[in-house]
C-alpha cells in the first residue's frame, strides 16, 4: 500500500509540475500575442536590407521582400503560432526548474549536478543557435531565395506563412544542430567518443559541415556557405576541447 501511495504522490507531483509549466507557457504565448507590433517587427525585420545583420556583413543592396495573405485565416493563425513559439522560448527556464525540481530528489548528488549542467547547457546553446540563425543564417537566406529570380518575367509573390515556417524551421535546426558541444559532452563522459577520436576524423567533419551548411542554406554564394558552416565547426572545435582526452 505504501509503494501504491508513494507511486500515486509523485505521480500527482508530476501533473502538477505539468499544469504549472502549461499555465506559464500559456502566460507566456498570450503576453507575446498581445504585443503583435512589437512581435512581428522582430520576426519581419530581415526582409528588408535595413536589417543590423545586413549592414555589418556590409550588404546594401536596398532590397525590400514584400509578403502577401492568401488566406482567410492565415494571418491570425501565424500569429498564434508565433506567439505560441515565443512563449515557449520565454517559459523554457521555468519548465526546465519545475522538472528539474521533479527529477532531482531521486538523483545522487553527482547525478544532480551531472543534470543541472546539461539542463542549462541545452537551454542556452539552443537559444544560441536560434539567435545564430535570426542574425545570420535566415536573412542570407531570404536575401537569396527570395530576390532569386529564374527568368526576370517571373516575380516573386512570397506569403507570410511560407516566411514563417522557413524561421521557425530554421531556428528549430540550429538550436539542434549548436546542442553539438552538449551531446560530444554526454558521449564523452560514458567513454563513447574521446578528444583523439574527433581529431583524427576532423577533416570528415569538415566535410559533413560543410554539406549540412549547404544543406541548410541552399545558396551558389560561397561566402554565404562559410559564414554559415563557421559557427557549425567552431562548435566542433569546441566539443573537441570539451571531451576529456583518452587514457
Amino acid at each position: 500500500m505504501s509503494e501504491q501511495a508513494t507511486f500515486w504522490e509523485h505521480l500527482d507531483e508530476l501533473r502538477s509540475v505539468i499544469l504549472r509549466s502549461l499555465l506559464v507557457v500559456v502566460l507566456a504565448a498570450v503576453a507575446a500575442f498581445c504585443m503583435k507590433d512589437w512581435l512581428f517587427s522582430v520576426v519581419l525585420a530581415p526582409r528588408s536590407s535595413d536589417f543590423i545583420s545586413y549592414r555589418l556583413l556590409g550588404i546594401d543592396e536596398g532590397f525590400q521582400i514584400s509578403l502577401m495573405n492568401t488566406g482567410l485565416t492565415e494571418q491570425f493563425m501565424t500569429h498564434m503560432r508565433v506567439a505560441v513559439y515565443a512563449g515557449l522560448l520565454l517559459a523554457s527556464p521555468y519548465v526546465l526548474y519545475q522538472l528539474f525540481g521533479f527529477i532531482a530528489p531521486g538523483l545522487y548528488q553527482n547525478e544532480r549536478r551531472a543534470a543541472q549542467w546539461i539542463a542549462v547547457s541545452a537551454y542556452a546553446m539552443f537559444l544560441l543557435g536560434t539567435l545564430v540563425d535570426y542574425l545570420i543564417i535566415f536573412p542570407l537566406t531570404v536575401r537569396f531565395l527570395g530576390t532569386y529570380q529564374v527568368s526576370p518575367d517571373v516575380a516573386n509573390m512570397l506569403t507570410l506563412q511560407s516566411y514563417i515556417d522557413t524561421l521557425i524551421g530554421m531556428s528549430f535546426v540550429m538550436g539542434a544542430v549548436f546542442e553539438l558541444p552538449v551531446v560530444c559532452a554526454i558521449l564523452g563522459k560514458l567513454g563513447l567518443i574521446n578528444r583523439e577520436l574527433m581529431s583524427q576524423y576532423r577533416r570528415h567533419a569538415i566535410v559533413a559541415i560543410l554539406m549540412v551548411s549547404a544543406i541548410i542554406t541552399p545558396t551558389t554564394d560561397a561566402f554565404t556557405l562559410i559564414v554559415v558552416a563557421l559557427p557549425i565547426w567552431l562548435l566542433y572545435e569546441v566539443s573537441i576541447w570539451i571531451v576529456k582526452p583518452n587514457k
